[in-house]
């Protein structure tokens, strides 16, 4: 399946197969008795949640995560009838569409919560919500002192079915940063406000952390995609995307010409570049004309000069003279750069790496899920 024009300068690849394999791979780490649910905000960290959503449900996930009631709006007609969990929460005035769309806010606050109970109120029933703890990371949830005026006050259930209580992990990737000890006992302490309901503390890298972690739901994001959840170690899920880049032009330089903006690099010697049809308007932060490479054959092919918004230039002169020509492909992620690889070459982490990635690509879905088909409508509504 292809999602993208067929003049683009660069072909990504998404394997959905992949993704599911990673779903497996989590889910076996659990307790038969704990939920996987799965993170596809960000579009599914740019890879398409319209895709990677219902591959997942055909996987057998019930349970999906994103941040904004935008996402969740645009989400639901490829999940009609899965749990959608909106992270950010409630937003201002925007009650009536989360629940037309069955959405479920993560309440972050008691002003978030009192405006559901509001909702509920108006409607005359309960109204699903999940009820977001700050554990120590001070970005959403409820403080500790909020939730005890909160519950001070008696009104904590008033119109709002507590679906779970969760909270999220600093430190997760670091086993034995002393966050993750501190935070599980928090969370412990704050939850029993809501005697009985199920918690949820797990993300990604929270899942390797051990069955204490797990409570009765995880919520990896990164890992499905193939981010390695252990940095520092063998990445344990399987790479879900693959990124060639088009070569559109080839020259052959002398001894000290010039190459690029600012004419940062020039040549030691006679050199052959090809120029690809992709730049940091596409993701390719512009720091990777310093050390960033791309391959062919297995070989590495530095890049030369600044990259510029459509266009980077790479030095071919190691391969033979016929291997590479216009329209040729070069491997920017894939068998030899990882998405792990790409990010530390950029300075930065693979969730920025794949949620850059740019909407002018030729998009490949392996092993899409048929979202029309009579099949898939009937598995969702089961």
């Amino acid at each position: 399946m292809s999602d993208g024009a067929r003049y683009a300068g660069a072909v990504l690849t998404i394997d959905l197969a992949a993704v599911r394999r990673n779903y497996r791979s989590l889910r076996s780490r659990l307790g038969p008795r704990v939920r996987c649910a799965a993170v596809v905000k960000a579009d599914a960290y740019g890879l398409g949640a319209r895709y990677v959503a219902p591959a997942l449900h055909a996987e057998g996930c019930r349970d999906f995560f994103v941040a904004h009631l935008e996402e969740g709006l645009s989400l639901r007609p490829h999940l009609p009838a899965a749990p959608i969990y909106v992270l950010n929460g409630l937003p201002i005035g925007g009650g009536a569409e989360c629940i037309n769309a069955g959405l479920v806010p993560v309440l972050n606050s008691v002003a978030q919560a009192e405006a559901w109970s509001r909702c509920a109120r108006a409607l005359g029933r309960r109204l699903p919500a999940v009820i977001q703890i700050d554990s120590g990371m001070n970005r959403l949830g409820m403080t500790e002192r909020e939730l005890s005026r909160w519950v001070a006050a008696g009104s904590q259930f008033a119109g709002i079915d507590v679906q779970f209580v969760m909270s999220h992990l600093a430190c997760a990737d670091a086993r034995l940063h002393a966050a993750n000890a501190m935070q599980i006992a928090k969370f412990q302490r704050l939850a029993q406000n809501f005697p009985g309901s199920l918690l949820s503390l797990a993300n990604s890298a929270g899942v390797f952390l051990g069955g204490d972690f797990h409570f009765d739901l995880v919520r990896p994001g990164s890992a499905l995609y193939g981010i390695n959840p252990l940095p520092g170690q063998a990445n344990p899920m399987r790479a879900v995307v693959r990124l060639n880049a088009r070569v559109i032009q080839i020259r052959d330089i002398d001894k000290g010409a010039h190459v690029g903006y600012g004419w940062d690099f020039c040549a030691e010697g006679p050199l052959r570049l090809a120029t690809l049809s992709i730049g940091y308007a596409d993701g390719l932060h512009r720091v990777l004309g310093k050390n960033g490479a791309v391959y062919c054959d297995g070989r590495a092919l530095p890049i030369v000069g600044r990259v510029s918004m459509d266009s980077i230039t790479i030095d071919i002169s190691e391969l033979p003279r016929d291997r590479i020509v216009p329209g040729s492909e070069v491997e920017v992620i894939g068998d030899h750069q990882s998405v792990d690889d790409l990010a530390e070459a950029m300075g930065t982490i693979g969730y920025e790496v794949l949620t850059s990635l740019g909407r002018r690509f030729e998009r490949n879905y392996l092993g899409a899920t048929d979202v029309s088909s009579p099949e898939f409508a009937g598995e969702l509504l089961s």
